[in-house]
């Protein structure tokens, strides 16, 4: 399937990659992309894309995230929206509030923070722990405390 072509499904190998961050790589800043990125390093900033971010099982990522979706196997610490959807698989550990009209939780997950589910594409990425969640929208929201 051609990388310009939208679809819900997420990447499953690494065929599709159009950047990757590996083990012992360090980024800070403000991180711009298109297609599909895998991060496995560590990066600290601002996540920005209305494609794929996957954090592999090693990745470090403390940052504010907006993507259209997000596979995270790794510790993502921030504000994480994506416009499609979030997938947390087992070995993640998330710290900070997750907004997504899809939320996928698998069991094993560490989650400190919010989940809110919406309904369209939220306008900006939620802050960290700070963001209250709008009660306007109908969207659900769900709180998880350790």
């Amino acid at each position: 399937m051609p990388l310009w072509s939208r679809s819900r499904k997420l990447p499953t190998g690494t065929n599709g990659l159009t950047a990757f961050l590996d083990e012992g790589s360090e980024i800070e800043g403000k991180y711009t992309f298109s297609g599909v990125v895998l991060l496995n390093g560590k990066f600290k900033g601002e996540i920005v894309s209305t494609d794929t971010l996957i954090v592999g099982e090693k990745g470090v990522v403390n940052a504010t995230i907006r993507v259209g979706a997000a596979v995270i196997s790794g510790e993502v610490v921030g504000g994480l929206l994506a416009t499609e959807r979030v997938e947390m698989r087992k070995s993640a550990r998330v710290f900070g509030d997750v907004e997504a009209p899809v939320i996928i939780i698998e069991e094993g997950v560490l989650f400190e923070g919010h989940c809110r589910i919406t309904r369209e594409p939220p306008a900006q990425a939620p802050t960290g722990r700070e963001a209250a969640p709008s009660r306007e929208t109908g969207a659900s929201v769900v709180s998880l405390n350790r």
